[in-house]
């Protein structure tokens, strides 16, 4: 079974040498070595990114949005993706009412016919299978708030379908069904000196 990757992280807020660390590690991770084909950002740090990649050397797929803090980005607020015969919602979350809860959210995955919804904004990680719609959030790279310190996360996706399969007709009420694909989501922290390793929420 083919199984690709996805690194996703937000809410860098200028820190550039973690971020750097992050690019660094993940670029013995891209084919052949390893299989992360694609990069998400869920915004607040947009300025960061040219940067960083840059110094880093870090190329990739890559998926952008904003945040509320950034201000002059041309990113949109949100955008939905396949990949992996999987589709995507990603945000920063603050538009959704988070603060409030996942039903923004979770509504905004179900409108969009997602598989996963992917967002920032409270720079603590977090993982919920809310029947059958993933909701991940990668932390905080530059400003964490959870015990852990900073964390950022990849999405494993293990596919058995084809995606020509996918019933984009779905009726927005149905729920999306994660029964049929394999999705692993591991998260990483980042100490002080830049040492990465996995982490368990």
């Amino acid at each position: 079974m083919e199984s690709k990757k996805l690194l996703v992280f937000s809410d860098t807020h200028g820190r550039i040498t973690a971020l750097k660390a992050v690019l660094n590690w993940a670029k013995n991770h891209v084919p052949p070595n390893d299989t992360i084909c694609c990069t998400a950002f869920l915004g607040d740090g947009a300025s960061d990114i040219g940067r960083a990649a840059e110094a880093s050397g870090f190329y990739s797929n890559w998926k952008l949005v904003r945040g509320n803090n950034d201000y002059e980005s041309i990113m949109p607020d949100s955008a939905v993706f396949d990949f992996a015969e999987y589709r995507f919602f990603m945000c920063h979350g603050h538009r959704q009412g988070l603060h409030g809860g996942t039903h923004g959210l979770i509504a905004a995955g179900r409108s969009n016919n997602a598989d996963v919804v992917l967002f920032g904004h409270t720079h603590v990680p977090f993982y919920k299978n809310a029947d059958g719609l993933l909701l991940i959030n990668p932390g905080s790279v530059g400003s964490p708030r959870s015990r852990i310190g900073a964390t950022f996360a990849v999405i494993e996706c293990t596919s058995l379908r084809s995606v020509h399969d996918r019933k984009d007709t779905m009726a927005v009420s149905q729920p999306p069904s994660c029964a049929d694909t394999l999705i692993k989501a591991n998260f990483f922290g980042i100490d002080a000196q830049g040492k990465i390793e996995k982490v368990k929420l």
